[in-house]
């Protein structure tokens, strides 16, 4: 199902800045295989399920399901209000988020707006293209605005380290096996 009359760009808008970018804006498209969404209220909740494809400004989200909430203006009446304020997202299930230089897999990312962070959980991995690192851990966090990654046990790794200057072991001799002293310096 393609909701792109439905979305607005405030859902873009939100995600973006959660994770951080600052680019011109561009239209947001949401397209799944099956969408569901309903308001009460000013609050509009959706669930979106089967190949979900979020893009829009530096932002791509891929996932299985896609869950969000939002506060909409407008007619109250109506059963999907503009969307305005989003607060809240949900993605699960072999999720993919790529934003510039950085790609992050997870099972489940969390987006909050108004902690300004993403919450990555379920074998996350963050890979930063820029620079050649690679971060994982049992859960990541992305600040936003502040290209900073806190990772719960975390493991590293990227490109060699230079030479700092630290002289191998020396060799041994055939004859006798014993090692030469390495010279003085």
């Amino acid at each position: 199902m393609n909701l792109r009359p439905l979305l607005c760009g405030s859902l873009l808008a939100a995600c973006v800045s959660a994770l951080g970018a600052a680019p011109a804006p561009q239209k947001t498209t949401l397209d799944c295989e099956h969408a569901e969404m309903w308001s009460t209220g000013n609050v509009t909740r959706g669930v979106c399920t089967g190949s979900v494809t979020l893009v829009g400004t530096n932002l791509r989200i891929v996932c299985d399901r896609l869950e969000f909430t939002a506060l909409g203006i407008g007619d109250k009446a109506s059963t999907l209000p503009t969307l305005d304020k989003f607060q809240y997202l949900l993605a699960t299930g072999h999720v993919v988020i790529l934003q510039a230089d950085r790609e992050a897999t997870c099972g489940r990312a969390e987006v909050l707006p108004h902690e300004d962070k993403v919450v990555l959980t379920e074998n996350p991995v963050l890979i930063d293209h820029g620079t050649d690192w690679t971060s994982a851990g049992e859960k990541i966090t992305l600040l936003r605005g502040e290209r900073r990654v806190i990772v719960d046990k975390s493991r590293v790794t990227g490109p060699a380290i230079q030479n700092l200057g630290y002289d191998p072991a020396p060799a041994t001799t055939p004859a006798d096996g014993a090692a030469k002293p390495a010279p003085p310096k």
